[in-house]
């Protein structure tokens, strides 16, 4: 009885790994619709985010926006566009703070959030869901 529980537990597990891994959603990099810039590559969001840059490519200010740790599209875009989990992430920018050698993302408090802030700023770029997306923001990237 006993072996016969433990088994199903166990393909519960799985059933719910699987659909855990189904309900990912494709997270975008944005910026209000009418900045000028057209794209960007995964390594130059990666850097914004990083503070290893804090310009648009072709110049001007960028003001990178984060979500909340809550949101789990925070680790999707984390993990796919810096390769570090937002925890990894988190730390990075503990470390740096301490030092005085930058300055963590702002952190919204949604998508809409982002959303409404790029759209009235064009210096601040953000990420998410790509199904959040409207015509107030311009798709960048798509973090795979």
């Amino acid at each position: 009885m006993k072996r016969k529980l433990d088994l199903m537990r166990g393909a519960l597990c799985v059933v719910c790994i699987f659909f855990a891994g189904l309900t990912r959603a494709d997270v975008v990099v944005v910026v209000g619709a009418k900045n000028p810039l057209s794209s960007l590559s995964k390594e130059q969001a990666s850097d914004l985010f990083l503070g290893k840059s804090t310009s648009f490519p072709g110049g001007g200010t960028a003001t990178p926006l984060d979500l909340p740790e809550s949101n789990p599209a925070r680790e999707e875009f984390y993990s796919k566009a810096t390769g570090k989990s937002a925890a990894q992430a988190k730390s990075y920018w503990a470390k740096l703070s301490f030092t005085g050698k930058g300055t963590p993302p702002k952190e919204a408090s949604s998508s809409a959030d982002i959303k409404k802030q790029v759209a009235e700023n064009s210096g601040l770029i953000g990420y998410i869901e790509k199904s959040a997306v409207d015509a107030s923001v311009k798709v960048l990237v798509t973090v795979q």
